[in-house]
């Protein structure tokens, strides 16, 4: 099956823009689709073997689950790689543009949602890390 990509443009330099995207304390004030999900936790071990865990719930608390995976590889301010727990993988890109950075992830779809939704959903989250770090 096909990888789905999305990307934004951070208007702030690649430096920052990793450095959030990968601190378990600004990934807790981001990490969400949408306003009424949180990510109560986060925890990262930014190194190649290392691992993730970001613990997404709901606000009412009916629902959550914990977004995990393993780092394959990476090189800071540039790109990463890392297998989710269900075996998918996932790449992130950092493309330093000066006072700018493209960020875009590839990542394999599952099998449950609609294509169209996984990619609404990740964006969402994405769209979301872009308005937290130009803000802060």
């Amino acid at each position: 099956m096909e990888k789905i990509k999305i990307s934004t443009t951070v208007n702030v330099p690649v430096e920052k823009t990793w450095e959030y995207y990968n601190t378990p304390e600004h990934v807790t004030k981001w990490n969400n689709a949408s306003e009424d999900w949180h990510t109560p936790s986060a925890v990262n071990t930014l190194e190649i073997g290392g691992s993730f865990s970001y613990r997404m719930e709901s606000k009412d608390g009916k629902n959550g689950f914990d977004f995990e995976g393993t780092y394959t590889d990476l090189e800071e301010n540039k790109y990463l790689s890392y297998k989710m727990s269900d075996g998918r993988t996932v790449s992130v890109n950092f493309e330093n543009k000066g006072e700018k950075t493209e960020v875009t992830v590839e990542f394999d779809p599952e099998t449950e949602n609609p294509i169209e939704m996984q990619r609404e959903g990740w964006q969402a989250i994405l769209d979301n890390f872009k308005k937290y770090v130009e803000s802060n």
